[in-house]
């Protein structure tokens, strides 16, 4: 299991999906700072967890995260995830966004 998914799922939750990405990957500041972005509350009313991979990548990769991110999860904003016909679980764009953090970090 990826960390961002066990900061995510952790009970007592101390995490929202913006958090547990940038928990995540180790920039503890960066969680305190996302802690207004769960729920649909990231700007623009993206997903915090794309949100999040956003905040931690170069700008440059940010077209090809986002697309990505919408390849998975069906849209960027949290709330068309949501009521998608079948939803993608938040526990899933925890996954997605700290996937796509990952990969684009390390180019």
């Amino acid at each position: 299991m990826c960390k961002a998914v066990e900061y995510f799922t952790a009970v007592p939750k101390m995490h929202n999906c913006a958090q547990a990405v940038a928990a995540g990957a180790g920039n503890d500041e960066l969680a305190e700072e996302l802690k207004c972005c769960g729920g649909g509350n990231a700007p623009g009313g993206r997903c915090g967890a794309l949100h999040a991979a956003l905040m931690l990548t170069p700008e440059k990769s940010h077209p090809e995260i986002i697309s990505e991110f919408v390849r998975a999860a069906g849209s960027e904003l949290c709330r068309e995830i949501k009521n998608r016909e079948v939803p993608y679980p938040c526990v899933e764009c925890v996954r997605t966004g700290a996937g796509l953090a990952d990969k684009f970090q390390k180019n």
